[in-house]
């Protein structure tokens, strides 16, 4: 019997660096919402990628930055823990000729208080390297190679899928043996709700101001199959209520625009990309509610599912 190797891998780095669409590119399913906003990410998203003698269980986690509310505290808090749960890190990084400081902070963090390096391996994946000279970035792997010892580093794009195959084959290079943790075709242990809830906050962030998107959370109000709709028929429909939650009254008006139309521009942009996700028709409908500062109020964070794990 062929040996079978496993494990979980957390993506870390800061916000927008591109960790969920380097996850979404290794499943070859959006599993991990993406926008061009920072700080997109506010859960571990798990998915889960199965070849014939491996399964890799990958975390994405939100982006590692200075929190400036409770909801930024958990955020950051979630990415931190999930590190321990690791066989392996990624962590990802922009080609910076000059190291940010986020970036620092984030190499002492796995440095740790003692200054020694976690047993746990690290692989430095450099990506969007196709947009910087090639000679520039021999430099760039020189300066993180004398800040960390690295088990590889690996220039890449995830979002050309450049150079990716090196990474996942690093990667499978240090898996444990283990047994398989979710069915061969599984490719998320997110609930349908959940994904559903992220679809939707992607098109809010898409297409709103600057200043409204990180106010925003979904409440997925309710997700039935209609009555006398079969599952197994694809002509079925699902219906699904969603509240938008914001934190002022001018981002509700934003929010639904006039007579609507951004409303309705999130509405169907979030139709079908669900509809693709459950393979059913969706009746989707969308609320705007406002919630005054819950991004610092206990009781809201947990009602959102923002409540972090106890490691």
């Amino acid at each position: 019997m062929t040996d079978f190797y496993s494990g979980f891998v957390t993506l870390i780095g800061r916000p927008n660096v591109g960790k969920s669409t380097l996850m979404n590119h290794f499943v070859g399913e959006k599993i991990s919402i993406v926008t061009s906003k920072p700080q997109t990410t506010r859960n571990k998203i798990r998915s889960i990628l199965t070849g014939e003698d491996y399964q890799i269980v990958f975390i994405d986690t939100p982006g590692i930055h200075t929190p400036t509310s409770k909801l930024g505290d958990f955020m950051v808090r979630s990415a931190v823990n999930a590190i321990g749960e690791a066989d392996a890190v990624i962590y990802m990084v922009e080609p910076k000729k000059k190291i940010p400081a986020e970036d620092m902070a984030i190499i002492q963090r796995l440095t740790g208080s003692k200054k020694r390096a976690m047993t746990t391996p690290v692989f430095l994946a450099i990506n969007k390297v196709d947009t910087i000279p090639k000679q520039d970035l021999l430099a760039i792997i020189d300066q993180y190679r004398q800040l960390y010892p690295f088990s590889d580093i690996i220039p890449l794009s995830a979002l050309k899928g450049d150079n990716t195959v090196g990474l996942l084959n690093a990667i499978r290079g240090v898996l444990p043996k283990g047994p398989m943790y979710f069915p061969g075709d599984q490719i998320t242990d997110q609930p349908e709700r959940q994904i559903t809830s992220e679809i939707v906050r992607e098109k809010a962030l898409t297409f709103l101001q600057e200043e409204v998107p990180h106010g925003m959370a979904i409440e997925i109000t309710h997700f039935k199959l209609r009555e006398g709709h079969d599952e197994e028929n694809p002509d079925a429909l699902v219906d699904i209520g969603a509240n938008i939650f914001c934190e002022k009254d001018s981002h509700k008006a934003i929010i639904i625009g006039k007579q609507g139309a951004m409303l309705k521009r999130i509405g169907a942009a979030a139709r079908r990309d669900i509809e693709a996700l459950l393979g059913y028709r969706v009746y989707l409908e969308l609320w705007v509610k406002v919630k005054k500062n819950w991004r610092d109020s206990d009781f809201m964070l947990k009602n959102f599912g923002y409540t972090p794990s106890s490691s």
